[in-house]
């Protein structure tokens, strides 16, 4: 049976649009865990609103765990999987937009989660309705997979390891395009300096500080002197496409002549090791190799903690890079008194480029796009590092970057459409041929 993919998207659209706002409009933050939902009444409600839409549109669905959800068509084991998320960061300032709603304004629609994964995913579930409609048969079945706890941590997808069986292969619409075949490795550390208390009895500082982003927005109280600086917010793994408050405010606070001579020389040392270094030159990290390019690393919070002044910083090494080197590096630059604490760790990971299906997604993108199809390598986290036999692929096109976690988040209404139509070809081409 021959399809025509977009004219079916083009007739069609305005009911997706509609099923896709009744998912945008559950603010689907974690909260503290509730009985049957471990993490938080937003996510579940969301799954909740999916798992009934996908029943409407005639799938098997299923709740596991009472943390992931799948909506399933065809029969037997042996299953290939879509694996998103519909929990998203909280919406922060700044928005022109209802952040939990779908809106639409000069072609670009407006909301959190539009990209960041409630849009893609969504635009999955939705394909494979208009497949089915169709009359297509998957020879493998097609499951699409709905996690609630992907931007804090994935602990969501061993409860549903626990319970099911891995895809054979699987592609989280999560990322970028085209397949992303390898993700660095990730380590944030806390840098905690000592000071005397005296020294920073009378400094305070404050401000929306998260490993998600680059802060952009940070007050500090010196002996009631205020210091108000203003950045600009990106994704911790952009952080050139921002302006990080930090070490604005490093620079401002290592010119107070009023301050001891250990504390100006800390943020002096901030300000020189991090202040617009993005690639760890500040501090003798920049490592880099062919396959993922250089180290990225972003400084996210300063806080003062009784005694000590707290520096968090979020690193994504090369894939050759082993952590133990970034650690020592570290170890050597760092001011004295000062000591160093791994809060998160990721181990890179890789998947084989020349695996049959990957070469079929490369191939749909390819001929839907008509640009290259090579795989490649992200600094981002997705559900393909705890996932098995899973890649990502999408939603973002080559020069896209920096939008997801923002304010104002977006995708443009012709780019969450082509999604669709390579995820529908996707479909078959896994699955149905």
């Amino acid at each position: 049976m021959t399809v025509n993919i977009k004219h079916l998207i083009e007739k069609n659209k305005e009911e997706f649009y509609k099923d896709l706002d009744k998912v945008m409009q559950i603010e689907s933050v974690k909260g503290a865990p509730l009985g049957n939902a471990p993490f938080g009444i937003g996510p579940k409600q969301a799954l909740e609103q999916v798992m009934k839409i996908a029943s409407d549109y005639g799938f098997k669905t299923n709740i596991v765990n009472d943390a992931v959800g799948y909506a399933q068509f065809g029969e037997g084991d042996d299953y290939i999987g879509i694996v998103g998320h519909l929990d998203v960061v909280p919406a922060g300032d700044g928005w022109s937009f209802p952040p939990f709603k779908l809106s639409k304004k000069d072609e670009k629609f407006y909301g959190r989660g539009v990209l960041d994964n409630k849009g893609p995913i969504m635009s999955c579930l939705f394909g494979l309705k208009l497949l089915k409609d169709m009359g297509i048969k998957p020879i493998k079945p097609i499951r699409i997979i709905f996690g609630t706890d992907e931007e804090s941590g994935s602990s969501d997808l061993p409860l549903y390891l626990a319970e099911e069986i891995a895809p054979i292969f699987a592609f989280t619409p999560d990322c970028k395009y085209p397949v992303v075949y390898g993700e660095r490795g990730i380590v944030n550390y806390t840098i905690s300096t000592h000071f005397d208390a005296s020294e920073l009895q009378n400094l305070t500082i404050q401000g929306d500080q998260s490993s998600a982003h680059v802060p952009d927005e940070l007050t500090a109280i010196f002996q009631e002197e205020l210091y108000h600086v203003l950045g600009k917010r990106s994704p911790s793994n952009a952080p050139e496409l921002g302006e990080n408050a930090i070490t604005i405010l490093a620079t401002k606070l290592s010119s107070n002549k009023e301050m001891s001579d250990q504390l100006r020389r800390y943020f002096l040392w901030v300000e020189e090791s991090f202040s617009k270094k993005h690639y760890g030159e500040g501090i003798g990290l920049d490592f880099e190799d062919e396959d993922s390019g250089k180290l990225i690393l972003t400084p996210y919070e300063l806080k003062v903690e009784q005694n000590t002044i707290q520096l968090s910083i979020a690193i994504r090494y090369p894939v050759s890079t082993k952590e133990e080197e970034v650690t020592e590096q570290l170890h050597k630059v760092v001011p004295k008194e000062s000591e160093i604490k791994i809060i998160r760790q990721l181990k890179s990971t890789s998947f084989p480029k020349d695996d049959t299906n990957v070469k079929k997604l490369s191939a749909v993108y390819e001929k839907i796009t008509g640009l290259d199809g090579t795989p490649v390598t992200t600094t981002g986290a997705t559900y393909a590092r705890f996932f098995p036999n899973t890649v990502a692929f999408g939603p973002s096109f080559p020069g896209q970057k920096g939008i997801a976690h923002n304010s104002n988040e977006y995708m443009d209404e012709k780019d969450l459409l082509l999604n669709m139509e390579i995820y529908m070809n996707a479909i078959l081409a896994l699955s149905c041929n």
